[in-house]
């Protein structure tokens, strides 16, 4: 169930960050990629807390990325990893995959 809750999620052309609402490192993503003009539909905050499952779709974010804490921001189908990992080359990862207005 973990595996299938991600995988759909995660799609191409897509920006997709799985959070924890309680997390600090969790809103920067959120308040960095709030300002850029993404496309209705195509920025989605998923809140792991939500299901009874958190720690095994952490478990297997881990297989997907190597790490488990959040936050965990895929552009398209590729992790870039958490908020301390967003950096310049944002705007042309989000330009290459068609989110940006």
């Amino acid at each position: 169930m973990a595996q299938e809750s991600v995988n759909c999620k995660i799609q191409a052309g897509k920006v997709v960050v799985f959070i924890k609402p309680t997390c600090p490192f969790c809103s920067r993503p959120r308040e960095i990629l709030s300002l850029l003009p993404i496309k209705q539909g195509l920025l989605e905050f998923v809140n792991i807390t939500a299901t009874s499952c958190t720690n095994e779709i952490q478990n297997y974010l881990e297989q997907l990325t190597g790490a488990r804490t959040g936050p965990r921001v895929f552009i398209g189908k590729d992790c870039i990893g958490r908020s301390s990992d967003l950096s310049r080359e944002l705007l042309m990862r989000l330009k290459q995959i068609g989110v940006l207005q």
